[in-house]
């Protein structure tokens, strides 16, 4: 039993010592050159030109309605809006993606004037084609996404 203690002792020793020689074997990292350095790389050209608070408005009745359906089994829909307004726009610093929030008053079906906050998010739409729209209505985040009362989805 003792020299089965002793071998294993022997083994594991020379398993680390194996290991160690390997990593110094390796050859040392360098510093990316010239064409490796940002070579046929581009990023988003980011403009800032967004449209108006006024031209998402027919995008989140659509999804709203469907979301309703779909998800909440209701025939709630946005009827009108109203006091529709700007809130901020590229809130934080130049060099982020470019949103415009705003706010409106939303009539919906079941006779209720809610307050709807979204935001249009240049190239925001899917897989970065064309702007995104993201809306809460206040009193129906039934998943409670922006919860408190909209208040993630407000600027």
């Amino acid at each position: 039993m003792r020299n089965l203690v002793i071998s294993l002792k022997k083994i594991s020793l020379g398993a680390v010592f194996g290991i160690m020689v390997l990593f110094a074997a390796q050859p040392a990292a360098h510093a990316a050159n010239g064409l490796e350095l940002n070579f046929g790389l581009f990023g988003p050209g980011y403009e800032g030109k967004l449209p108006s608070c006024e031209s998402a408005l027919g995008e989140i009745s659509a999804k709203f309605a469907d979301k309703e359906s779909t998800y909440w089994n209701s025939p709630l829909q946005i009827t009108g809006y109203s006091r529709i307004r700007e809130t901020a726009f590229r809130p934080w610093q130049s060099d982020n993606i470019p949103r415009r929030y705003c706010t409106a008053d939303a009539m919906i079906s079941d006779g209720k004037i809610r307050k709807v906050h979204y935001s249009i998010i240049e190239d925001g739409g899917l897989a970065g084609f064309g702007d995104g729209v993201e809306f809460c209505v206040v009193g129906l985040d039934r998943n409670w996404a922006y919860n408190p009362a909209c208040r993630a989805a407000r600027r």
